[in-house]
């Protein structure tokens, strides 16, 4: 009964029914300012994001790839910092692991962040994000772009 509750609470904020509690009863729903919560968990914030400051801007081949040995190596689901691949995951030379990037030109305002590496030969201007698939990898392309270097 409490998911049916919740999974109708979330419906009608996202149709733009704010929940308003009855003046006669103590309920735990309320709303403030565009935030639904419920037992002071908040499910849905209009909250902007803070501005990341750019720091560097540097022209890159950008390239895609995926989690298959041909493409890796023998534990294609590991990143080189030891984490899982996951969407967001850039691989790249220069920069050490865990800077944060955007592709301005391919995905606007998106944050990828890098964690893994490249085989050497293909040098500090290149990068490689991460695609679930070999085909979404490989429809990808190769693309003459520019990345934004965010502060930490």
């Amino acid at each position: 009964m409490d998911k049916i509750l919740i999974f109708g609470l979330i419906l009608m904020t996202a149709l733009g029914i704010i929940c308003q509690p009855k003046a006669e009863t103590s309920s735990p729903e309320i709303a403030i300012s565009g935030l639904l919560t419920i037992q002071q968990n908040s499910l849905l914030a209009n909250a902007p994001l803070p501005e990341l400051k750019v720091i560097q801007t540097i022209n890159v081949v950008a390239t895609a790839y995926s989690s298959t040995p041909e493409q890796t190596d023998s534990d294609p689901f590991i990143t080189a910092a030891g984490t899982q691949v996951r969407d967001g995951i850039v691989a790249n030379n220069l920069f050490p692991m865990g800077t944060k990037i955007r592709l301005p030109e391919l995905y606007g305002d998106k944050i990828f962040i890098i964690e893994d590496r490249m085989n050497s030969r293909k040098g500090y201007y290149h990068i490689d994000i991460w695609f679930p698939s070999y085909w979404e990898a490989k429809n990808f392309g190769a693309k003459r772009t520019y990345i934004e270097v965010l502060e930490s």
